[in-house]
């Protein structure tokens, strides 16, 4: 396998800048996955990196090779698309083993070869059927073995899974992580489900209008999100945000909401970060998680007064919406907890879980 590093890459399609200025390292063995909204320039990314579309600027080096205009067939990796792009005349057996017959692969060779990866993929008893009689996992595990039998230096897969029902999603992202392991192969997974994204990806790279937004671990871009926009499209629900601007009350540094008397006292750690880099002027936003808010009918210290807005129950938990002032927040709460539409209530945060972004850059300052 190998590492893949995208160097300045930029690619236009007439006015639009479909990737800006990209950079990336993908290490090898690593599952990455590109994480963003329709139009963020994944796909594009993925076919850059493919060689299917050719970057206007910049590098793409695969296992140490500057592949930036050599030709897709001559990059030794695998692309697995959305529709699985299967042939409908040939079986399963056939369609597993049509790159091995291109290259001219005696047929032991390739009755071994598909074989092999058959059984890895658990699909032995459908190599005698036609895409049209299998289901859509079925479908997808062909398409995945066909990728495989190469043995490619990388594997692209573009929403692999994205046309699945939900249960078949769930089933597939364990198989799909499970195989990375197995075969430990590069792979480079393009998804804008922040789900699978979370749940599969060693890493996450999250893009939107075709800039690179934040590289880190599942773990990293949730708790330590580098802007409003990933905090907001990593999560569900997303992350609140609170209109704010930083005000000393009784000689006590703290968070004014910017249309209501309401102080929120902050830890010292971070009122030396933000005494240091913002000014009175600065509109600030703070960002806090719905699981990390404390829903209590019972006033604590330092707790801040709400009004129940509305309740949505999901079975293993309920979001509880609140007004705190004129902000609406959403909070996380066990599914016991079913408190009465405009009752008075209590918020608290934990502040060692918030995040603080500046009013109009939208980056985060801690």
């Amino acid at each position: 396998m190998a590492e893949i590093i995208l160097e300045n890459v930029v690619k236009r399609y007439g006015d639009l800048i479909a990737v800006n200025n990209f950079n990336l390292d993908i290490n090898d063995k690593e599952f990455l996955v590109l994480l963003g909204p329709s139009g963020c320039g994944k796909t594009t990314t993925l076919r850059c990196i493919s060689g299917l579309e050719i970057a206007d600027e910049g590098k793409i080096f695969i296992d140490g090779k500057d592949v930036t205009k050599i030709r897709a067939s001559q990059r030794d990796i695998a692309f697995v698309f959305q529709l699985y792009a299967l042939y409908p005349i040939l079986t399963a057996y056939d369609n597993i083993a049509f790159p091995l017959k291109a290259q001219k692969y005696n047929k032991e060779r390739i009755k071994e070869e598909v074989n092999k990866v058959a059984k890895l993929l658990q699909i032995k008893h459908i190599l005698n059927k036609r895409p049209k009689e299998l289901s859509g996992g079925d479908m997808q595990r062909v398409a995945l073995g066909r990728a495989m039998v190469r043995r490619p230096k990388a594997f692209l897969l573009d929403e692999p899974i994205g046309t699945l029902d939900a249960k078949f999603r769930e089933e597939m992202r364990i198989e799909l992580k499970r195989l990375h392991i197995d075969i430990s192969a590069t792979t480079v997974y393009v998804t804008h489900d922040q789900v699978e994204a979370m749940s599969m990806g060693d890493r996450i790279a999250v893009l939107n209008l075709g800039i690179l937004q934040q590289v880190g671990t599942p773990h990293e871009v949730y708790t330590k999100p580098n802007n409003i926009f990933v905090a907001n499209f990593i999560g569900s629900p997303g992350m609140n945000f609170i209109n704010c601007e930083p005000k000393r009350r009784d000689d006590e540094f703290m968070l004014k909401l910017l249309r209501d008397e309401i102080y929120i006292s902050i830890p010292e750690e971070i009122q030396k970060i933000v005494e240091k880099k913002v000014n009175g002027d600065n509109k600030l936003v703070l960002g806090v998680r719905p699981e990390d808010v404390t829903f209590s009918m019972k006033k604590e210290e330092n707790a801040l007064t709400v009004k129940v807005y509305v309740i949505e129950e999901t079975g293993s938990y309920n979001i509880i919406d609140v007004n705190l002032g004129s902000e609406m927040i959403k909070v996380r709460t066990l599914p016991t907890i079913k408190p009465i539409i405009g009752e008075t209530a209590y918020v608290s945060f934990d502040m060692k879980r918030i995040s603080i972004f500046d009013g109009e850059t939208e980056r985060s300052i801690l």
